[in-house]
C-alpha cells in the first residue's frame, strides 16, 4: 500500500462532510421550525398538522423523522395527536 500523497503536509487524515449548520439531530430542527410556524402564528391554535410522509416531504426529510419531530413537539407540549384524526396545535400563540 503506497502512502498519501499528503503525507507529512500537515493535512487532517478525514474529510469534512458537514455543512454550515450546527450539529445536532435533524427531527429537533424540524420539531424547532415547526415550532417557531407555531410561535409566529403560521399555525395557529387548532392548526393540523401535515401526516408524516406529507410533512417529510414538506421539510425534505424521511417520513419516520417527521414521526420523531412531532414526537418532539408533542413532549413539549405544543401539539396533540388524536388516533385516525391527525395532530393539532394546542399551543397559543404567545402575547407581547
Amino acid at each position: 500500500m503506497a502512502p498519501s500523497t499528503d503525507a507529512g503536509r500537515g493535512v487532517p487524515p478525514y474529510v469534512s462532510i458537514m455543512g454550515e449548520e450546527p450539529i445536532g439531530y435533524v427531527y429537533m430542527r424540524v420539531a424547532d421550525q415547526v415550532e417557531q410556524e407555531i410561535r409566529s402564528g403560521r399555525l395557529p391554535r387548532g392548526a393540523r398538522l401535515p401526516n408524516e410522509r406529507d410533512m417529510g416531504a414538506q421539510y425534505g426529510v424521511a417520513p419516520g423523522t417527521a414521526r420523531r419531530a412531532v414526537q418532539e413537539l408533542r413532549d413539549r407540549g405544543l401539539v396533540v395527536t388524536l388516533p385516525n384524526k391527525g395532530t393539532f396545535v394546542v399551543a397559543d400563540r404567545p402575547e407581547g
